[in-house]
Order: C-alpha cells, then sequence, then structure tokens
C-alpha cells in the first residue's frame, strides 16, 4: 500500500484484495469499512467493491472507499481474467459446488484434440443464460432466493463476450482453463456450456479471480495483512 495514509483511506483510495475462500464480497467490504472505523474513530465511511466474487471463488477484488466510490461502475465495465476448474461428466443446479451433483454423462469420448476444438468454439459474442442460483433479479427478487424455494425460473439471456479461452492443465475430468471475459460473464454458465458443446455434462469446481482490467492479482493483498497495515499506521507518529 506505499505510502497511503489513514486520511487517504478515508477520503479516497482504489485498494486491491485477494478474497478468501468462503467470504462472501459483502464480507470484504464490511472488514474495510470496520478496519476504517476503527482505526479513524469515523463512523460513515463510503466503501463498495467493483465486482462481485461468490463466496466459493477466491481472488481479486477492486475496493474503493471515499469519493473513489465514483469511479466503481468504470471499473465495473473492465474485462476479468478468471482461472476455472471444469469438472467435465456431471451437473449441478447451481453450475458449481454450492449443490450437489444432479446428473451424471459419460467422457470418454473427450479427447484433449475435442476439449481444445469445443473450447474454441466458445470465444467471441454470444448470448448467455446466467445461473438460477445468482444474484440476478427477476421481477424484483434476486434469482437465488426463488431458486432456494424451489421457484427457480431462467434468467433472461445477457450478451457477454469470452475474449480468450485455453487450457492451461487437465488431470482425468478437471480441466483448469484461463478465461479472459467482458462484464457480466458468468463462468458457471460457462462451464454448464462447454458440458453441452462436450455432448457430456459439467460444473464449476474451483474459481479464482486474476485479474480486472490491468489490475492483477499479484499485487492484491489479504483483509487480514490490510488490517495489520492500517493498525500499524495508526500506532506510528506522523
Amino acid at each position: 500500500m506505499g505510502e497511503m495514509t489513514l486520511d487517504a483511506l478515508r477520503d479516497g483510495s482504489r485498494l486491491l484484495f485477494d478474497k478468501p475462500l468462503y467470504w462472501t464480497s459483502f464480507d470484504l467490504v464490511n472488514k474495510v469499512r470496520w478496519v476504517l472505523r476503527k482505526a479513524t474513530g469515523i463512523k460513515k465511511i463510503k466503501v463498495g467493491h467493483a465486482g462481485t466474487l461468490d463466496p466459493l471463488a477466491t481472488g481479486l477484488m477492486v475496493v474503493c472507499t471515499g469519493r473513489e466510490t465514483k469511479g466503481i461502475e468504470g471499473l465495473m465495465g473492465l474485462d476479468k481474467e478468471y482461472v476455472a476448474t471444469l469438472r467435465l461428466g456431471s451437473t449441478t443446479p447451481s453450475f458449481d459446488l454450492e449443490t450437489e451433483t444432479d446428473a451424471e454423462f459419460p467422457t470418454e469420448h473427450i479427447t484433449d484434440e475435442l476439449l481444445e476444438k469445443r473450447l474454441s468454439s466458445m470465444v467471441g459474442e454470444q448470448m448467455q443464460v446466467p445461473p438460477a442460483f445468482s444474484a440476478k433479479f427477476i421481477e424484483g427478487k434476486r434469482a437465488y432466493e426463488l431458486a432456494r424455494k424451489g421457484e427457480g425460473r431462467e434468467p433472461a439471456p445477457v450478451k457477454i463476450v469470452i475474449r480468450e479461452i485455453e487450457v492451461l492443465s487437465r488431470n482425468g475430468n478437471d480441466v483448469v482453463v484461463r478465461v479472459l471475459c467482458s462484464k457480466g460473464t458468468y463462468v458457471r454458465s460457462l462451464a454448464r456450456d462447454i458440458g453441452i458443446a462436450l455432448d457430456s455434462g459439467a460444473h464449476l469446481a474451483a474459481l479464482r479471480r486474476t485479474a480486472i482490467g490491468d489490475f492483477r492479482v499479484e499485487d492484491a493483498e489479504t483483509p487480514a495483512d490490510f488490517e495489520k497495515f492500517v493498525t500499524l499506521m495508526k500506532q506510528t507518529p506522523s
């Protein structure tokens, strides 16, 4: 965080975090707000994030404070990069590990050559159907609220762009891919679509966001390190 001061953190800063597994995006924003309130003694501090990550995902989140929150919308429009583990041969209602497997499919025919071919076909502009288990609004309610009540309805398709997709490694039915995509892309839905394209099934077994525009997760810090840094700043005379 360099030469950043408490005043700068309060008045307007852009912070890069590596979100821990199982944390919600709200958990992270809440943590930053709590740390700053504790350090400054000021109750009203604006804090927001530029793009949600599911609790089962890790990786880069951009958190803005103070006047920098005004630029959140622009940051949300940036392309995102992910490293995702796809599990071939089975599906889940949520398209990830949040729900149990609901169907299994053959995978013996999925050669590395076929996989590469089908992934290449996913590149470009397309209409993607978001997961029923998502934060999308359907008639004024969150899609996941309806899905958990058994009232799930398929959300309307949205236009997305898959700019790049490549296989990083494969271990049997677990395939690790790097995906560069536009805002609004659900990698869970991409996993589902890849399974269909392979005449099989697939779901997301792990997800890590590695970049938002030019911001990289390698430059991010953990919430624990942020708290230590702010505590140290408060204790160090200016």
